[in-house]
């Protein structure tokens, strides 16, 4: 098992806040990848303003989700596998069979997104296309600073990705007031039900719960002495998902809204193309390889580290383990396919992973072993326990579709 990581000392407030900043987009961006985006315009289109409500209420339990797992990560400065292992002999070895697996499978359907991408742009094949961006992903953990490159990819594209989308949301002048009235007061709460639930998964199911967490605890930033950082960091990577939900929805709310038919193929797409014509097509481009490049990098970075402390040999070569895991989730893609069955099946096990990761944090905030002398905040675990109950539903759900997909 690996040693509890030790704070770093004079790192200075510009690192610092760089370093967080980098933690919370690259949480965001890991959970911003093609199948947010495709997922959030078909609820969009199917619910309307409705949606609002679904939106609004993952948000929430998104928070209370992340802060358990960010908070308890710092707090016992060990990575998610070895707080397992420290509830139950054993069991890390278990959360980390199964992150590995999720994560393999997200990460062959977010390379299949940079290669749709690259055919949106440029025309070329997907196959093509993911090879390309590929080969990017893998030179961002070549560098000597691969946590900042990181770090700078995620704000950079993440940044990009939220500017594209608001210029789309503008031009497509969505009915905001109805919406904001929905947010709380929805024809239907219990047709809203399945949507948000499938909103918490996408969000905070599988790898992506430990992205910042892990993130903040190579960089150093631990203890009770530095939590009020990783709150801050945890709620900014939640609150720049929650924003490009928002304004997703807004721009696909208002073509519906303007009376268009989304494509089948391709929804997204379709909302950038109505919106803003063959230009807006192009942004669709550009934001679609944004999001899965990103979600691919921190994908690999975050499946990887649950390895660590199991082989020292991993540990060691860290960067290399992550450009492998890349390369070998591209060359899936390239003789598989089939990104979109991938995804989905990926959000399944991610809504089984879930409630097993959380629920070991959630045990680990009461164990002294753990913890030490720390006290976990009551409404947190409430948050936690409800966000286990709905992931537990979650994943049920979503696995009765699984073998009519590969019929």
């Amino acid at each position: 098992m690996a040693e509890p990581v030790i704070s770093k000392p004079g790192v200075s407030t510009k690192t610092n806040w760089s370093v967080l900043l980098g933690a919370a987009f690259i949480m965001a961006t890991s959970a911003i990848g093609p199948g947010f985006l495709t997922q959030t315009t078909v609820f969009t289109e199917k619910f309307q303003a409705n949606f609002a409500f679904a939106i609004l209420a993952s948000i929430i339990i998104d928070i209370g989700a992340q802060l358990n797992v960010w908070r308890i990560i710092a707090i016992s400065r060990m990575r998610g596998q070895d707080v397992a292992n420290k509830v139950f002999p054993g069991l890390g070895h278990f959360v980390a069979l199964l992150i590995v697996m999720g994560g393999l499978a997200f990460n062959i359907g977010n390379i299949g997104g940079t290669g749709m991408a690259f055919n949106v742009l440029f025309g070329m094949t997907e196959q093509t296309g993911a090879i390309i961006s590929c080969l990017i992903a893998i030179g961002i953990f070549a560098s000597k600073e691969a946590g900042a490159a990181m770090d700078t990819v995620a704000k950079v594209l993440g940044g990009l990705m939220i500017l594209l989308t608001a210029y789309v949301m503008f031009i497509s002048n969505p009915p905001v007031a109805d919406a904001v009235v929905k947010s709380v007061f929805p024809d239907n709460y219990g047709m809203l039900m399945l949507p948000m639930i499938t909103l918490v998964g996408g969000t905070v199911g599988g790898y992506i719960t430990f992205a910042g967490g892990h993130r903040l605890l190579d960089a150093g930033i631990v203890g009770q002495e530095n939590l009020k950082e990783v709150n801050k960091s945890a709620i900014t990577g939640i609150v720049v998902t929650g924003i490009m939900r928002t304004i997703l929805f807004l721009a696909a709310l208002g073509v519906v809204a303007g009376g268009a038919v989304l494509a089948k193929s391709n929804p997204p797409a379709s909302v950038f193309q109505h919106a803003a014509g063959q230009m807006g097509y192009k942004f669709f481009g550009i934001v679609l390889w944004a999001a899965a490049i990103t979600s691919v990098v921190g994908c690999a970075y975050t499946s990887v580290s649950f390895l660590r402390s199991t082989f020292k040999v991993i540990d060691k070569y860290n960067s290399y383990f992550i450009m492998l895991f890349i390369l070998f989730s591209t060359l899936v893609f390239v003789i598989l396919g089939r990104p979109v069955t991938i995804l989905v099946i990926a959000g399944s096990l991610n809504g089984l992973i879930l409630p097993v990761t959380l629920g070991v944090m959630l045990l680990a905030a009461y164990n002294t072993k753990i913890v030490g002398e720390y006290k976990h905040p009551l409404w947190l675990l409430v948050f936690g326990i409800l966000a286990v109950l709905i992931s537990v539903y979650a994943g049920a759900t979503s696995l009765q579709g699984i073998a009519a997909l590969w019929k």
